[in-house]
């Protein structure tokens, strides 16, 4: 994999001269306070701002501000008109906009369409903050507000919207949302290498249109630059994608933006070559016409190094919300203020996941002095904290310092995930590193436990029943959430999953440490409905395993086609873009698309709610199943029905603003009688 440019290596921009804002200024008379007559560059984000590396207008503003530019803030402003983004006045440079950190339909909307009642990322956790598609609009107005200030997308949900994808809650194809937005540039994935080039040469005059040498960047283009072969997607569906065949300056044509959006299968050949296209070590330029233009992205970004990541997550942050929300709760930060993340990225490639999509394949860690620090500003400085860390980990729990173990392979690979459908030979499967930090974590004076909320890769943490038993000894707090996901080979197979075989091993391993400890600790498993591949015959199956073992689910998700993922390209267009699509010769893949399935998926996974007996009841007996409906401990679902219930169409009680506060829950019940929870963070999916 090639070098890159350290990115605290930079000459600082002469604004370094007013030195380091305690907060990033939100208003004209915090600029002044700071001796300001005006911003290089402003960020405007959909959520409350919350000056913590968890949270990206942050990391971006703390970076920039380290570079010598003075950075404001313009958080959920009023997008009914360009007001609001004036508040700071006119951007010397330009303006950075991000719907936040989840992308804004996500947001707003549940996997059945219904807006939600609450946000997160908001004081008081208080809904309708932000617009759909915020990119789009927070950019219009800042189009409005100051029309000749150029405008850089960034964050997760200009990230998975960076060519032409499929929108679940308008069912089309829409285009890039560079184009969509108007936009001069479009940074994707783990955005500080590029943001940091792309704000040095905008400073020095350049025109974001030139910077098609940056990594990490998605612009438009009239035309393909003379001294660039073009490979087209239809082309390299050979035994090792042509990789070999092409030379150095390459570029890869997209299906363009109308033969995708007429055809979903040429949308699904597109989301194969995308995702093939991810590792920074082979990766290549794609390009894809839009009309009568070119919409260029260059290679994924280099990752950050250890001493980079430290850099990174080691700048000036105030650690906590900005004062003008006043105490106000923003339950996205209750959630994480005790927390410490430790690496980026994930290898798992789940197909229905984003955080490969957004973060990479790569594992990239910090070092073990900087997350003692780290750890230690939590204990001196973060208010309300009584000795114990609610969570460390990343997007998965146990990838700390795993990588390959010949660089030159990983350069080379193009497969979409290093653990299934098994664990790869050359993946070096230690948790030595984790164990150990484990252990210099829980002797730092006034940390009294350390949790692990994170999600436990369960099919890694096998390899090292060494973790395992550190893990119940040590990091569970009675409960552990784990995700097989499934149970049954025809869902597991298209999100990319291990089998259910893997669980019980891993669960085996866990209840022996338990023992072993003397503890009476549990797993926690969480499962998807209605995933492309899954069968009603499937989502039974797994109702009766639920029972089986004893498991209540209080709370369920539904599958929710977020953009660019490889499931959504399943669920629009019917073929597997995990094996090579040819027009005739795709693999098809059963989606669940109907309101009514979907809650039927639902319902089987809540078997145990009154509200959802009359549906399993109809569809049991549609299946020639009806022996699972009886009264005994072996039938699913008794054939009596409790006065007052099942007249909600197999919905159930809905959470929100109505019925209290949103909970990512799940209950267990076993055979002593004794049940509970463990709170779960959103993943993004």
């Amino acid at each position: 994999m090639e070098a890159a440019k350290p990115i605290f290596s930079y000459k600082k921009h002469w604004a370094a001269r007013f030195g380091t804002a305690p907060f990033l200024p939100q208003s004209r008379a915090e600029m002044d306070a700071l001796g300001w007559d005006s911003c290089d560059v402003i960020v405007v984000t959909g959520d409350a701002y919350v000056d913590h590396p968890s949270f990206g207008m942050a990391v971006i503003g703390r970076l920039l501000e380290a570079q010598g530019f003075r950075v404001g803030i313009i958080s959920q402003p009023d997008w009914r008109n360009a007001e609001a983004f004036k508040a700071l006045g006119r951007p010397n440079l330009f303006w950075g906009v991000t719907s936040g950190n989840m992308d804004s339909m996500v947001n707003r909307y549940t996997s059945d369409r219904r807006i939600r009642h609450n946000d997160s990322y908001t004081p008081g956790g208080e809904g309708d903050k932000r617009p759909d598609r915020a990119v789009i609009v927070y950019s219009q107005r800042c189009r409005e507000a100051y029309k000749d200030v150029p405008i850089v997308l960034g964050g997760i949900e200009a990230s998975l919207r960076r060519i032409a994808h499929y929108d679940y809650w308008s069912d089309k194809v829409r285009r890039s949302i560079l184009v969509d937005s108007k936009a001069d540039i479009l940074l994707y994935g783990n955005a500080e290498r590029a943001i940091v080039e792309v704000a040095h040469r905008i400073a020095k005059g350049r025109d974001p249109q030139t910077f098609d040498d940056v990594r990490g960047v998605a612009l438009m283009k009239s035309t393909v630059p003379e001294g660039w072969t073009e490979a087209h997607a239809d082309d390299i569906e050979s035994a090792d994608e042509g990789a070999r065949q092409l030379g150095p300056n390459t570029v890869l044509r997209l299906p363009a933006f109308e033969q995708v959006e007429a055809d979903s299968e040429t949308y699904a050949r597109a989301s194969r070559v995308l995702h093939r296209e991810s590792n920074p070590g082979n990766a290549r330029p794609l390009v894809q016409r839009h009309g009568d233009r070119e919409l260029w992205v260059t290679p994924p970004p280099i990752p950050l190094t250890t001493e980079e990541m430290d850099g990174v997550y080691e700048l000036p942050y105030a650690r906590g919300p900005h004062p003008a929300y006043g105490g106000a709760k923003i339950p996205a930060w209750e959630m994480i203020r005790f927390s410490v993340t430790i690496m980026r990225g994930c290898f798992g490639g789940c197909s229905f996941c984003s955080i490969t999509e957004h973060e990479g394949r790569v594992i990239q860690s910090r070092s073990e002095g900087s997350i003692l620090k780290e750890i230690e500003h939590i204990r001196d400085r973060t208010e309300g904290f009584t000795g114990i860390i609610s969570d460390i980990g990343g997007p998965t729990a146990n990838m700390y310092r795993i990588a390959c173990k010949d660089p030159k392979i990983e350069s080379a690979c193009r497969k979409p995930s290093c653990v299934y459908p098994d664990i790869c030979p050359n993946l070096n499967t230690s948790h030595e590193a984790l164990i150990q930090l484990y252990r210099k974590v829980r002797a730092v004076p006034g940390v009294k436990k350390v949790m692990v909320a994170s999600g436990v890769r369960y099919d890694l943490a096998v390899k090292s029943p060494t973790y395992i038993k550190e893990l119940v000894r040590h990091h569970v707090g009675g409960y552990l959430k784990i995700a097989p996901e499934h149970t049954e080979e025809g869902p597991l197979s298209k999100m990319m999953k291990p089998g259910i075989g893997a669980y019980d091993r891993f669960k085996q391993l866990f209840d022996a440490a338990a023992a072993e400890a003397g503890k009476k600790y549990f797993l926690i498993p969480y499962f998807i409905a209605a995933h492309p591949g899954t069968s009603d015959q499937d989502m039974m199956n797994l109702a009766i395993w639920l029972k089986k073992n004893g498991y209540r689910a209080d709370q369920v998700q539904t599958f929710l086609p977020s953009p660019m993922a490889l499931s959504t390209a399943m669920y629009h267009s019917g073929v597997n873009p995990l094996k090579a699509v040819r027009r005739g010769g795709s693999e098809r893949v059963e989606t669940v698309k109907g309101l009514k399935q979907r809650r039927l998926h639902k319902a089987f996974l809540r078997y145990h709610d009154p509200e959802n007996w009359p549906l399993l009841r109809d569809a049991l007996k549609a299946m020639g199943r009806a022996d699972l409906i009886g009264n005994g401990k072996h039938h699913l679902i008794p054939n009596f029905q409790p006065a007052g219930t099942g007249l909600g169409g197999g919905e159930g009680r809905r959470t929100g603003s109505k019925n209290g506060t949103q909970k990512f829950l799940t209950k267990g019940t076993f055979g002593s009688g004794a049940s509970g929870g463990a709170a779960r963070k959103p993943r993004a999916r």
